[in-house]
């Protein structure tokens, strides 16, 4: 009976010892970032890691849920007032960039003059070179951006 018990208690130890060690590991996993529909609303400028800053003339806010390892893809939510934003060809965009807009309307004039409105529920991708005007009266829009050497990521 004595050895039973022991024999119990070893692998109860084992178990103990296994359990804790693979929740060490779960701690340091690599998770998925999800925005919720409460987030997708503007309450996620509510969390602490939201930035607060003055750009194109307007207050904008800033959250960004996710950087890559490589430092090279990024996502997150952003709100910006009215602005108007003139990229050159010598000075385009910087980042391709996913934007799906949530709140409000942007309306992007390429340097040919075609013109396209991007309102709420619809999505523009916009490619690094692309040059023209942005025009908003504001927005909130949810951003998935790369850039191959990582800048304008930041």
């Amino acid at each position: 009976m004595r050895k039973i018990v022991v024999t119990v208690i070893m692998l109860a130890s084992i178990a103990v010892v296994a359990f804790a060690a693979q929740h060490e590991d779960n701690a340091q996993a690599v998770l998925p970032a999800k925005i919720s529909k409460e987030d997708m609303t503007g309450s996620i400028f509510s969390r602490e890691d939201m930035v607060e800053m003055e750009r194109y003339g307007t207050n904008t806010l800033d959250v960004m849920t996710l950087m890559s390892s490589d430092k090279k893809f990024a996502s997150g939510i952003y709100k910006a007032g009215k602005h108007q934003i003139v990229l050159t060809e010598e000075e385009p965009y910087g980042v391709d960039e996913f934007l799906y807009m949530v709140e409000g309307t942007m309306t992007l004039t390429s340097i040919d003059g075609s013109v396209q409105e991007i309102g709420p529920g619809e999505a523009v991708t916009i490619p690094k070179e692309w040059a023209g005007v942005v025009d908003t009266e504001g927005y909130l829009q949810r951003w998935v951006s790369n850039a191959e050497d990582g800048s304008g990521l930041e």
